[in-house]
């Protein structure tokens, strides 16, 4: 289980917070499923390497400078469970939100799924109406 821990650090390290689309074959398998992620626009679907990694670009370009923190990781069989709290900048444009420039926060847990040491989906609920919340509130000189 600390191997697959070391491998999910790893993982939001190099994708998430460095945003290194190149890294990505090194972690997930062939398929890597989205079973539940509410507001994620590519919930419920299945993504190949090429399709995630467009979901690595298009999901970091509203704050390019983002990061993760975990929090906390609890393996149990296949699976990982990660708590974390995320922070970035508005530098780019949301749907029906242009950039703010603003600062930007939530927290959210998320579930991973392995296949042997490469992941292949995760199930995950994150705090994007506070983010909602953060930038409306900047835009209104808040």
């Amino acid at each position: 289980m600390d191997d697959r821990k070391s491998i999910l650090a790893e993982f939001i390290q190099k994708t998430w917070n460095d945003g290194d689309v190149s890294a990505v074959p090194d972690f997930l398998a062939r398929r890597y499923t989205i079973h539940s992620d509410p507001g994620d626009p590519w919930e419920g679907q299945t993504l190949d390497i090429p399709g995630f990694q467009d979901r690595l670009v298009k999901s970091r370009a509203a704050a390019p400078d983002q990061r993760f923190e975990c929090v906390d990781m609890i393996a149990e069989g296949d699976r990982i469970a990660m708590t974390w709290r995320w922070s970035g900048t508005h530098l780019g444009d949301l749907p029906g939100l242009p950039a703010s420039g603003a600062p930007i926060r939530m927290t959210g847990i998320t579930v991973y799924y392995f296949q042997g040491n490469r992941l292949c989906g995760h199930w995950q609920n994150a705090d994007r109406l506070s983010v909602y919340q953060q930038i409306l509130a900047a835009g209104q000189g808040a």
